[in-house]
């Protein structure tokens, strides 16, 4: 290992340098973010169903006028990002090292954990089920059928598949690496903007309210799959174990969540994050395996391969579909928007993590290779959910009705060989996932605080902690509450979208440049 390495992956030790921890903190952009999201949980302890009307007509606004746009946006950053990786730029080597800092098993989990977090669980359960039971307009037809099972899966694949991903690293990842590695800007959302404003946006209120929009998207994000998960721990203890399913277990389990991701925060990229990510893929492959072998394989190897081409074939239908906006808000402009609101926190992550990997590696990982690895976990999960449906209908569409998430996963799991220990297997994995995404955005929005990528410990343990209260004040009045957030989550998608644009050109002109100065 290089002494540069060395003293790369050092820089991830906790700080425990002299000083109040606000020092070095960036105070405009931790008061606006914070104070928001304090001021959001406050509002909706006092009047969930004021805050609720408030957030859906915010909700219904945004999809409106910026759902569009926000297709557009995603189609186009992942085609150029292809092109980036296929032409002379893809040999770049990013982020002023000369080799990778950490290994290529380490990186993929890394990525493959903050980005598919926990709802990739409980959606892979739920949503092609949805599909199966109430096909999309593009698709119509009958259901109950192996072809509507099929057009259910090829859904959720674009749902989760290639654009999801392309935003939240590809080409706004080049940026970072360049500005900040090799020119020395801060790691902040600001600094994607710095090619098109200049200084402007470097300093003063102009660069602290598009700072503040991105820390308050994916906080919102963040918080959401946290008190999400007590909800649906709590909801399948119950079932498991006969535990009361009450605010106690709720926040017993919270807490369990918070001391293991903050925790994990703390101790760096290079220590907790990998461990548990590590952890993560090993159960998760486990369960895979187990379910291709013991579950109904031919069906989810048929599934996946006739979905899969109908995915593509339909790629751009799927991408541009605007004739049903009711159904669109609440399904793909939805997905889009929560994807969009942590694309330049997630960015960050991946610019931190990939020093030393090639534009071509990056992209090809995060735009191409995360995205076939995600369509055949929905298969492995959701597939053998259509399958049992097919084969016995009502097994799992029953305990699913009224959208009840946990309830598609658990009726899933307990068709399996050994139900009780594969459920709760899935129950710990769950909480793997979502204590993955919860360190690295815990991380991340501390990266924001201080414009370094190795902010101190007592900032990673102030967000830690602060997103996981936040968590169990909304859960205290319900779901309602997060699902206040959830819609909140594609408002501030709306200004983050904005900060995004212009890596659509900048990102080539930056690759273009250093495939220059590379002697490429």
């Amino acid at each position: 290992m290089s002494k540069t390495t060395q003293a790369s992956l050092a820089t991830d030790a906790p700080d425990n340098s002299q000083g109040t921890w606000l020092a070095g903190v960036d105070i405009p952009v931790f008061l606006i973010s914070g104070g928001t999201i304090v001021l959001f949980a406050i509002l909706a302890l006092y009047d969930i169903d004021m805050m609720s009307g408030w957030v859906n007509s915010a909700f219904a606004t945004s999809t409106k006028y910026f759902g569009a746009y926000w297709q557009v946006l995603l189609l186009l950053t992942f085609v150029i990002g292809i092109i980036l990786a296929i032409g002379r730029t893809g040999a770049v080597v990013l982020g002023g090292l000369k080799a990778p800092e950490m290994s290529t098993f380490q990186w993929i989990s890394i990525i493959m954990c903050t980005l598919l977090a926990g709802g990739g669980v409980f959606w892979a359960a739920a949503e092609p089920m949805a599909h199966f039971t109430s096909p999309p307009p593009l698709f119509g037809g009958e259901t109950g059928t192996a072809e509507a099972a099929y057009n259910a899966l090829a859904q959720s694949f674009m749902h989760w598949g290639f654009l999801a991903w392309a935003i939240l690293g590809s080409l706004t990842a080049i940026v970072y690496m360049y500005l900040h590695y090799e020119k020395g800007l801060p790691l902040k959302p600001r600094t994607l903007l710095y090619p098109v404003f200049g200084d402007r946006v470097m300093k003063g209120p102009f660069g602290a309210i598009v700072d503040s929009c991105c820390v308050l998207a994916v906080v919102a994000g963040t918080v959401g799959p946290i008190g999400f998960l007590g909800l649906q721990v709590s909801f399948g203890l119950e079932k498991l174990f006969g535990i009361p399913n009450t605010y106690t277990t709720q926040i017993i389990i919270l807490l369990g969540l918070i001391a293991i991701y903050t925790l994990s925060a703390v101790s760096g990229v290079t220590r907790g994050i990998q461990i548990l990510s590590r952890a993560n893929v090993v159960l998760a492959v486990a369960l895979m395996a187990f379910i291709l072998i013991f579950g109904p394989t031919a069906f989810i190897i048929d599934s996946y391969l006739h979905s899969f081409g109908i995915y593509l074939d339909k790629f751009i239908p799927m991408a541009t579909f605007r004739a049903s906006p009711g159904w669109l808000d609440w399904w793909t402009v939805f997905f889009w928007g929560w994807f969009l609101g942590y694309g330049p926190l997630m960015a960050m992550f991946v610019a931190r993590i990939s020093r030393g990997r090639t534009i071509r590696q990056m992209i090809l990982m995060i735009s191409i290779v995360a995205p076939v690895i995600t369509c055949f976990w929905f298969t492995i999960v959701g597939g053998s959910g259509l399958a049992f449906e097919l084969a016995n209908p009502g097994v799992i569409s029953e305990p699913f009705t009224g959208f009840n998430l946990p309830a598609a996963l658990l009726a899933i799991t307990e068709q399996l060989p050994m139900g009780f220990f594969i459920s709760v297997l899935f129950l710990i994995l769950t909480t793997i996932f979502v204590a993955t995404t919860g360190d690295s955005m815990t991380y991340a929005v501390s990266m924001v605080m201080t414009g370094t990528d190795h902010p101190k410990s007592s900032v990673r343990v102030f967000w830690g902690v602060m997103m996981g209260v936040v968590a169990a004040l909304l859960i205290s009045i319900g779901s309602g509450g997060i699902s206040a957030l959830q819609s909140f989550i594609v408002v501030t998608a709306v200004p983050v979208s904005l900060v995004l644009l212009p890596s659509l050109w900048t990102a080539p002109q930056i690759a273009k440049k250093m495939a220059d100065e590379q002697g490429l």
